[in-house]
C-alpha cells in the first residue's frame, strides 16, 4: 500500500489576528516569509524587516498581489541594537504598539567539530541564532507589557532536541537549544504582564536555505525522510499555522511551551 502524502495546507483569508501588529523579522524568505504574508491574511498589521533588501522587497510586493499590506525594514541588521531599536519605535509610530513579536530571522555556518573556526562560524552563528532574539525581545518588551494578552514566538529547532546523521549543525544546535531556554525564562519574565512567550521547534523545512542541502548532500534527503512519520519535507504554511495560533487569543492560557511541528521526527 503506498502512503497518500497530504500537502501542506496554503494560508487563506481569515480574521484571526484582525486589530493585532505583528513584528516579524526574516521576512525575506523561508518561514519568516510565510509567517508574514499568512498573518496579514488572517488580519494582522505586519511590519517586517529584513538583511536582505531584494528579498524582502519581494515579500512586500507578493503581499501587494494579495491585495494585502506589509510594511518593511530593509536592509536590516539584527545583530546591533539600533537598527533593532529602529524596527521596533517605527512599528509602534506607524500602529501605536507591538501584540506580536515573531523572531524568524537567523543565520549560522554549518560545520564538523574539528573544521569550524571559531570567528567566523561558531561566534556568528550564536550571534545569528541567539542574539538577534534578545535584542529584538528587549527592545519591545517595554510595548509588549503595554498590551493585554501579547506573544512572542520563537524558534528553536528539532535540533534543540535531537541531532541528525549527515547534518554538521554543531553551533546550529547549540544557538537552537540557548534558544529554548531562554525563551522559558522570558515566559516567567513576561507572565506578570500577560506576555505569552512560546518557541515552535521544526524538523527540517524546505526554504532556499535548506534545498542545497537537500538537493545536493548525497543521502541527506533520504535520511530527513527516514526520521519523519509523514514522509514529506516540511513547508513555511505548516509551520504557519501554528504561528497563527500561538499569536492569536486563541492561545490565551499557552506560555513557556515548545511545540515540535516535525512529522514525528523528535518521538523516536
Amino acid at each position: 500500500m503506498h502512503p497518500v502524502f497530504t500537502p501542506a495546507m496554503p494560508g487563506k483569508r481569515g480574521d484571526r489576528l484582525a486589530g493585532k501588529v505583528a513584528v516579524v523579522t526574516g521576512i525575506g524568505a523561508g518561514i519568516g516569509r510565510g509567517i508574514a504574508l499568512m498573518f496579514a491574511q488572517q488580519g494582522a498589521s505586519v511590519v517586517g524587516c529584513d538583511i536582505d533588501a531584494a528579498s524582502a522587497q519581494a515579500t512586500v510586493d507578493e503581499a501587494a498581489r494579495q491585495d494585502l499590506a506589509i510594511h518593511s525594514l530593509h536592509p536590516l541588521d539584527l545583530t546591533q541594537p539600533e537598527p533593532v531599536q529602529r524596527l521596533i519605535e517605527q512599528t509602534v509610530a506607524l500602529h501605536g504598539g507591538i501584540d506580536i513579536l515573531v523572531n524568524a530571522a537567523a543565520f549560522g555556518s554549518f560545520a564538523w567539530l574539528e573544521a569550524m573556526d571559531y570567528e567566523t562560524q561558531w561566534r556568528k552563528t550564536l550571534t545569528g541564532e541567539v542574539d538577534i532574539v534578545f535584542l529584538a525581545c528587549q527592545a519591545a518588551w517595554p510595548h509588549l507589557k503595554a498590551r493585554s494578552g501579547s506573544s512572542v514566538i520563537n524558534f528553536a529547532s528539532a535540533n534543540a532536541h535531537m541531532a541528525l546523521p549527515l547534518s554538521a549543525a554543531l553551533a546550529h544546535c547549540a544557538g537552537k537549544g540557548a534558544v529554548l531556554a531562554m525563551s522559558r525564562q522570558l515566559a516567567m519574565e513576561g507572565g506578570p504582564f500577560g506576555i505569552r512567550v512560546n518557541t515552535i521547534s521544526p524538523a527540517l523545512v524546505e526554504t532556499a536555505a535548506t534545498r542545497r542541502p537537500l538537493d545536493h548532500v548525497p543521502g541527506f534527503r533520504d535520511k530527513v525522510l527516514e526520521k519523519c512519520m509523514l514522509k514529506r519535507i516540511g513547508q513555511p504554511e505548516d509551520i504557519g499555522w501554528l504561528a497563527i495560533y500561538l499569536a492569536s487569543d486563541e492561545s490565551g492560557w499557552v506560555t513557556a511551551a515548545d511545540f515540535n511541528i516535525d512529522a514525528g521526527a523528535t518521538a523516536w
